[in-house]
C-alpha cells in the first residue's frame, strides 16, 4: 500500500492543530482562561469538547473490539448506553446545575466543588491526589490505543508513535490549555463525526462483511447463540453481566470523571446548555454507536480460535482487534488517512482533556493549599509544568503489558467510584451531608481499587484468582459507584449536618423551569 496519502492527511491534520494552538493560545491570560476557557463556550464547542473527550482510540480500539471478542453484536448496547446514559440523561441532569454553580462560585475544578459544597478542604486535598494518580491509567490506555493502530496500519513502532503523541499533546496544553483544547475539540469532534461515518460505510462494504446482507447474515448466526466451535460465542450468564458492567461503567462513569464534569464549567448560559444536549447525544450515538458497531463485526474478518485461543497460529491481541480489521478490510490510502487522522483527533483530544483536568486540579487544590502567595503567572506556569510531567508519567505507564480495557476500567472505577455519588446527590439532595459524602467516598474508593491492586499483586506472585480479579474492573465499578450511592444516602439520613453551608451551597442560584 502506498503511505504517502496516510502521511499527507496526517500531516493536514497536524498542521491545522499548530495553528489552532498558536492563535487560540495568544488568547488565554488568565487562569480561568486555562482551565475553564472564561466560561463562554457555546452550545457546540461544550457538546464537542465533551464528546471528544468521553471517546479516544481507547473506546474504537480497546473497548469496540473487547466487546466484538466477547459479546459479538450485542456490543452495541454499549454504544447506546453512551449516547442515552453517558451523553443525553448526563447533560440532561448534571449540565445546568453544575454551570450554575461553578459560575456562581468562580469554582474551576471538580475538588473545589466538593470543598465548597461540605466544607472539607481534607476532602479536596485527598480527591486531587486520587485524581491524578489514577487519571494516569486513563491516558496512558490512550497511548496505547492510538499506537497499537500506527503500528499495524503504518508500520511506526509503538514507542516512537507514543512519543509523537506525548509531543502533540504537551504542545497544546503549553499554547493556552483549555482555549486551544475547545477550539481544537470542535474541529477535532467534525472530523470524528465525519471520520466514523465514513469508516461505517468502508468497512460495512468490504468483501469481509458483504454488505448489508452479510450483516443480515451475521445477525442470524449470532441469533442463534451458536458455540465457539462454530465461529461465534455464547454468551452466558458471566458474561451477560460482564456486558452489562462494560455499558453501564463506560456510561455512567463519566458522571465522576473530572475531566467530563469540568466541560459544564464552562458553558455560556443556560440556553447553550440545552442545545448541548441535543448535540452531544447525537455525537455519541455516531462516534460511540459505529465505534462499538464495526468491533462487533469482529467475527466477520477472524475466527473463534484466532481472537480467544492464544497458542492458536496467528492469535491477535485484544487491543489489535480493530486495527487488524482495518487492515483486512483493505481500506484505499486516502480513505484510511482519514480514518487515522480521526483516531488521533480523538485520542489527542481525550488526552489533552484528562491531562489538563490533572494538572491543573493537583496545583489548585494542592499546591495552592500549601503556597497560598503563588499568584496567576507562578499558577499557570505549574499547571503546564505539570502537564508534561503527567503526559511523561502516562507513557512510562502506557509501556507495560495492561490491555487497554483493564487501565481505563481501573481509572474510571476508581475515580467515580469515589467521586460521583458526593457530587452528583448534593446537587438535589439538601440533607446530603460531609459525613455521607466521606462514607461514599471511601467505601467505593475501597471497592473501585480491588483490581488494580490485583493486577500489581499479579506482577509479583502468579494466582488464578488474583488474574481474574484483576480483569473485572468494570463490574468492580459498578458495584463501587452503587455502594458509594448507598452509603452516601444512608449515612447522611442517620447523622446530623455539622455545617449550614452544606445546605446552602447549591440552592441559591436560579434555574430555569423547563
Amino acid at each position: 500500500m502506498d503511505k504517502l496519502p496516510i502521511w499527507i492527511t496526517i500531516g493536514v491534520y497536524v498542521v491545522i492543530m499548530a495553528v489552532i494552538g498558536i492563535t487560540q493560545g495568544k488568547k488565554a491570560h488568565s487562569i480561568a482562561d486555562l482551565t475553564v476557557g472564561g466560561r463562554n463556550a457555546g452550545a457546540w464547542l461544550s457538546a464537542l469538547s465533551y464528546g471528544t473527550a468521553y471517546f479516544s482510540a481507547v473506546m474504537f480500539v480497546g473497548y469496540a473490539g473487547g466487546t466484538g471478542k466477547g459479546f459479538g453484536l450485542w456490543g452495541i448496547l454499549a454504544g447506546i448506553g453512551n449516547a442515552v446514559f453517558g451523553s443525553w440523561l448526563a447533560w440532561k441532569v448534571l449540565a445546568r446545575r453544575t454551570r450554575d454553580v461553578s459560575a456562581r462560585l468562580k469554582i474551576k475544578t471538580m475538588p473545589q466543588l466538593l470543598d465548597k459544597r461540605y466544607s472539607s478542604p481534607a476532602m479536596r486535598l485527598f480527591a486531587c491526589i486520587v485524581i491524578f494518580i489514577f487519571l494516569i491509567p486513563y491516558s496512558a490506555s490512550v497511548y496505547k490505543g492510538l499506537a497499537s493502530i500506527a503500528d499495524i496500519l503504518l508500520g511506526i513502532r509503538v514507542e516512537y508513535c507514543m512519543i509523537i503523541i506525548a509531543v502533540v499533546a504537551a504542545l497544546m496544553l503549553v499554547f493556552g490549555g483549555y482555549l486551544v483544547q475547545a477550539r481544537a475539540d470542535f474541529f477535532q469532534g467534525i472530523v470524528m463525526m465525519f471520520g466514523v461515518a465514513l469508516l461505517i460505510i468502508c468497512v460495512v462494504r468490504c468483501d469481509k462483511v458483504g454488505g448489508i446482507q452479510g450483516i443480515v447474515e451475521y445477525a442470524q448466526t449470532q441469533g442463534a447463540q451458536l458455540s465457539a466451535t462454530n465461529g461465534l460465542p455464547k454468551l452466558n450468564a458471566n458474561q451477560w453481566i460482564s456486558l452489562w458492567a462494560t455499558v453501564l461503567m463506560t456510561s455512567f462513569g463519566t458522571w465522576g470523571l473530572p475531566q467530563m464534569v469540568t466541560k459544564y464549567f464552562g458553558i455560556k448560559d443556560d440556553k447553550q446548555a440545552k442545545k448541548g444536549i441535543t448535540i452531544s447525544t447525537f455525537f455519541a450515538l455516531l462516534v460511540a454507536g459505529g465505534g462499538y458497531f464495526i468491533g462487533s463485526l469482529c467475527y466477520r474478518f477472524f475466527d473463534w480460535e484466532t481472537l480467544n485461543n492464544p497458542e492458536a497460529e496467528g492469535f491477535i491481541a485484544q487491543d489489535y482487534i480493530v486495527p487488524g480489521m482495518l487492515e483486512a478490510a483493505n481500506i484505499p490510502a486516502v480513505l484510511l488517512g482519514i480514518v487515522l487522522m480521526l483516531l488521533i483527533a480523538a485520542s489527542v483530544s481525550t488526552l489533552c482533556s484528562v491531562t489538563l483536568t490533572a494538572s491543573s486540579t493537583l496545583t489548585i487544590d494542592f499546591i495552592k493549599h500549601f503556597r497560598k502567595d503563588m499568584d496567576e503567572k507562578k499558577t499557570s506556569f505549574t499547571i503546564k509544568a505539570l502537564c508534561v510531567i503527567f503526559v511523561v508519567c502516562s507513557y512510562i505507564i502506557a509501556n507495560t503489558d495492561t490491555p487497554i480495557l483493564d487501565m481505563m476500567s481501573y481509572s474510571w472505577g476508581i475515580i467515580s467510584g469515589s467521586f460521583l455519588a458526593p457530587y452528583v446527590i448534593s446537587l438535589f439532595w439538601k440533607k446530603m451531608n460531609t459525613k455521607g459524602a466521606w462514607a461514599g467516598i471511601i467505601g467505593g474508593f475501597a471497592l473501585a481499587i480491588i483490581p488494580a491492586a490485583a493486577k500489581l499483586i499479579s506482577y509479583f506472585a502468579d494466582n488464578a484468582v488474583v488474574s481474574q480479579l484483576a480483569g473485572k474492573g468494570p463490574v468492580f465499578a459498578c458495584i463501587a459507584m452503587a455502594a458509594s450511592i448507598v452509603l452516601c444516602v444512608a449515612v447522611s439520613a442517620v447523622t446530623r449536618s455539622t455545617n449550614g453551608k452544606e445546605t446552602e451551597f447549591f440552592y441559591t442560584g436560579v434555574i430555569d423551569a423547563e
